[in-house]
């Protein structure tokens, strides 16, 4: 049975995640958020960002999108097993299948809910990019209690609508990805990369 008081604290308890990115800053969004149990995180595509480069092979790009999502899930405190819905975006949807078995790797076992949409991307390098949702474990039965607030990198704000606090943090590298995904892992660090053109979907660049 979920006690009610930590089913409100779970409920009242928002960070942002943030990856460093300049069009966070200048639209106003995070590279993910968790809200409670649920984490949101934007649509992340294929940059290495320890060489601020991305590969012309769209099976190479959306590995490097899973190692982008899988640090961004495991500074919220999930791995790939806690993702409920996926979404692909495609510019070219012959580029989608290939991808498969890359994508079945991570979320195979899992079986969240999937969609695939064509549209166009900020940077027409960006082949795939991929958007999730996740479900913070529960404990016991109960709701996730909000993390210890880190020591360095964080900034609180008091919420003018219900009280509760905001917290954005600025994720740090971490090779966990879950026990499901096995894409190859590689060094992790945020990007500052900035899209070439168009006012496509942008999501952690």
């Amino acid at each position: 049975m979920i006690h009610p008081s930590d089913d409100l604290q779970s409920r009242a308890f928002r960070r942002a995640i943030l990856s460093g990115s300049e069009f966070e800053e200048r639209i106003g969004y995070a590279c993910a958020v968790v809200d409670g149990d649920r984490v949101h995180v934007s649509g992340t595509t294929g940059f290495d960002y320890t060489t601020m480069t991305i590969a012309d092979d769209v099976v190479e790009q959306a590995e490097q999108c899973l190692r982008n999502v899988g640090a961004a899930l495991a500074e919220a405190g999930c791995t790939f097993a806690d993702v409920v819905r996926v979404r692909y975006l495609l510019p070219d949807r012959a580029d989608f299948e290939p991808c498969w078995p890359v994508l079945r790797r991570c979320f195979g076992e899992v079986r969240p809910a999937a969609t695939m949409m064509v549209c166009g991307l900020a940077d027409p390098r960006m082949r795939i990019e991929i958007e999730v949702d996740a479900r913070r474990p529960s404990t016991a039965g109960r709701p996730a209690r909000p993390p210890r607030q880190p020591s360095v990198g964080v900034s609180s704000t008091k919420s003018a609508l219900n009280g509760s606090r905001h917290r954005a943090i600025r994720p740090t590298p971490s090779a966990s990805t879950g026990p499901i995904c096995t894409v190859p892992p590689l060094p992790f660090t945020w990007a500052t990369a900035a899209s070439q053109s168009g006012t496509a979907k942008t999501g952690c660049q």
